[in-house]
């Protein structure tokens, strides 16, 4: 069976908020809570850990939900959080990692990273939305140096599922490599894995904005309550 992280650490500092991103409220119930209730949907999730923010010690009050919950404090980057979730979660094989702020994640979408790290050879499976702007390369100055083929870009999101083995060799380096890892799949692919995209549906948005938080409150009024 499959284990869930939920990275639910940062600050939101550029929400302007007076409390972690995580718990900042849309649609009438807290971020974290969104993600968190369509993952504890999933039949193939056995156990779900979620990495807080400091000075949050306890879930919110989620409910009931259909598989086992356990709160872990976060680090100091994003790549300890994982560590520490990972370690709380208990055994489980592939990991399923997401972050808070993309509280529109669908089930659909879970199945399908799911889906497509059981394939022979995968190491990962990222969801991921194919780059619609043209893309160039420039200089610190803002000189552009070139531009880039935007037909093989592609915008890293949320769910990332990873072969637990792997995951744990990736994770398994020095504090200064973790502290610039941006997402868990870069590490996989710097130890050597395989890592293959799943094409997301444009809603799996990351709130980061003011203007996310306004859109996010908008799409997830016609879902209703989770």
């Amino acid at each position: 069976m499959a284990v869930a992280l939920i990275v639910a650490a940062g600050s939101g500092e550029r929400l302007g908020a007076d409390k972690p991103k995580a718990f900042v409220e849309v649609g009438g119930k807290p971020l974290l809570l969104w993600s968190l209730h369509v993952l504890a949907g999933v039949a193939a999730i056995e156990r779900i850990a979620v990495a807080l923010p400091p000075g949050q010690e306890v879930l919110p009050d989620c409910g009931p939900v259909d598989c086992q919950l356990v709160a872990v404090p976060g680090g100091r980057t994003r790549s300890e959080s994982v560590s520490l979730a990972l370690a709380a979660v208990g055994p489980g094989d592939p990991v399923l990692i997401h972050d808070a702020a993309r509280p529109l994640v669908s089930a659909q979408l879970i199945e399908a990273v799911l889906a497509a790290v059981a394939e022979e050879g995968v190491d990962a499976a990222i969801a991921a939305s194919s780059v619609t702007d043209t893309i160039k390369l420039a200089r610190p100055d803002g000189t552009v140096v070139k531009t880039l083929d935007r037909a093989s870009l592609w915008a890293v999101q949320t769910p990332q599922v990873f072969d637990r083995a792997a995951l744990e060799r990736a994770l398994d380096v020095g504090p200064d490599v973790l502290a610039q890892a941006t997402d868990d799949a870069w590490l996989v692919e710097r130890a050597g894995g395989t890592v293959t995209v799943v094409p997301a549906p444009p809603e799996n948005l990351k709130v980061t904005t003011p203007l996310d938080l306004r859109v996010a409150e908008g799409l997830l009024a016609g879902r209703g309550r989770a």
